[in-house]
């Protein structure tokens, strides 16, 4: 297997974060908990060309069972 790894600056100014463990099929649980705290704090997500979101896999798919896999998901958010 080959892994590609590249190292980034970017400069991604207000963001919100979470630490996702599980699969992929249950991240959208995960990422209604941003959502409520981002409304709870009066932030809303800030979705540009320039400002994605990202997904940082901590874990080895092929070394760790699926549920225990760890992801952070980080989205740009914004204030209202």
């Amino acid at each position: 297997d080959c892994f590609v790894v590249e190292l980034l600056s970017i400069d991604e100014d207000l963001c919100v974060q979470i630490m996702h463990i599980g699969t992929v099929d249950n991240e959208p649980e995960t990422v209604a908990i941003m959502d409520k705290y981002l409304e709870e704090n009066d932030y809303v997500n800030d979705f540009t060309d320039e400002r994605c979101h990202h997904a940082i896999y901590l874990s080895d798919p092929r070394k760790v069972a699926p549920e225990k896999c760890k992801t952070v998901i980080r989205y740009p958010i914004k204030k209202l």
